[in-house]
């Protein structure tokens, strides 16, 4: 056989490694093509959440004020020193907060009729109580004459706090719908807020038109962990007539200051008297029982000295405990379970949450 030409043998070489290199190339090329289009008609992924918190609503949450004798407040108690009892068994303290949460304020103006000659007075303290809040505290202001006004929803605005406060005015018609507005904050807008809560109620305590009778609210009120503090001032004002028929009848047509809270439903009688045993509720008194079954206080003022009085509601509220715990296995039957809180050392008043209901 006569041998190949050495120059003939390297070109075939290099030929073919030249062939090799333009398919892998073509193939390269290819892959790169298929992979772009995928990515291209691909659905980019969900994002993924990585701040799942669960929340179990059978926390029992249960504010605590702790006082000496002498009515001084009990600062800086760690969780040891509290004994928490369910229907007189100990439960377990899963919850414990000491003053650290912001503070959600509720603060609800009396202004029907029987106002008309306070109202300044009111609005001046009221501002100066917002002012005494912490940057992180909020506040919502809700006034309650024939119809309950949410002025201002929950807000860290001092700005807008009080241009809402400015806002509240006198009613036009006689109705004073004290228990609807409780309600309406303590079981709604306050429902789901798990901090630090309390309503400011500044009213005579007279009802006058709420759906909401008032052992019905109470009731509902003492199974609340919102405590409210309630600031009695008389009213030497008396409406003409009977009350019941001195204020109109809320059929949505009212066009109030801010949004008027609608409570009305077709299965529940219309506004009326508020009455207990037949007897009409003196508002000293009704005021004075919603604040104590609530773990907050009463205070008797008049307007000159509403400035002291928030003053004290604003201290007081800065040493509130919170306690929570979860029942465990309970009948979820709607039975009422009466709670208590102990505290570990001597000569010291505890106002606490006093039930809740199991369901």
């Amino acid at each position: 056989m006569k041998p190949q030409n050495p120059k003939l043998r390297r070109f075939t070489s290099l030929l073919c490694i030249a062939v090799v290199i333009c398919i892998a190339s073509i193939i390269i090329a290819k892959g790169q093509d298929t992979r772009t289009r995928r990515t291209e008609n691909q659905t980019p992924p969900e994002p993924q959440n990585l701040d799942i918190i669960k929340v179990d609503s059978n926390l029992v949450r249960v504010p605590v004020i702790v006082s000496d004798r002498e009515g001084r407040y009990v600062p800086n108690l760690t969780v040891e020193k509290f004994k928490l009892f369910d229907n007189s068994a100990e439960q377990k303290i899963t919850y414990f907060d000491a003053a650290a949460e912001p503070l959600n304020i509720g603060l609800l103006l009396d202004t029907s009729r029987s106002t008309e000659g306070s109202l300044d007075d009111i609005r001046k303290a009221a501002k100066n109580f917002i002012r005494e809040l912490r940057p992180q505290d909020r506040a919502m202001i809700v006034s309650f004459d024939y119809a309950v006004h949410m002025l201002c929803e929950l807000t860290n605005d001092r700005k807008v706090l009080e241009n809402a406060i400015q806002e509240a005015k006198v009613g036009k018609y006689f109705g004073t719908l004290l228990n609807d507005a409780v309600a309406e904050v303590a079981n709604k807008a306050f429902k789901q807020i798990t901090g630090r809560k309390a309503i400011i109620l500044l009213s005579d305590g007279q009802d006058a038109g709420s759906i909401v009778l008032t052992d019905e609210l109470l009731s509902e009120q003492s199974e609340s962990d919102t405590m409210v503090y309630s600031i009695y001032y008389a009213s030497d004002f008396r409406p003409f007539g009977n009350g019941d028929r001195d204020f109109p009848r809320r059929r949505g047509i009212f066009r109030g200051r801010g949004r008027i809270f609608n409570l009305a439903d077709p299965q529940r009688p219309g506004p009326r008297d508020q009455r207990r045993n037949g007897s009409r509720v003196d508002g000293a008194e009704f005021l004075q029982e919603l604040a104590e079954i609530t773990a907050g206080r009463f205070y008797q003022s008049n307007k000159e000295d509403l400035k002291k009085t928030f003053g004290l509601i604003t201290e007081e509220l800065r040493y509130q405990y919170r306690l929570g715990f979860y029942p465990g296995e309970i009948h979820k039957d709607g039975s009422m379970h009466q709670l208590r809180v102990k505290v570990d050392i001597p000569n010291v008043a505890v106002r606490a949450r006093q039930q809740y209901r199991a369901q």
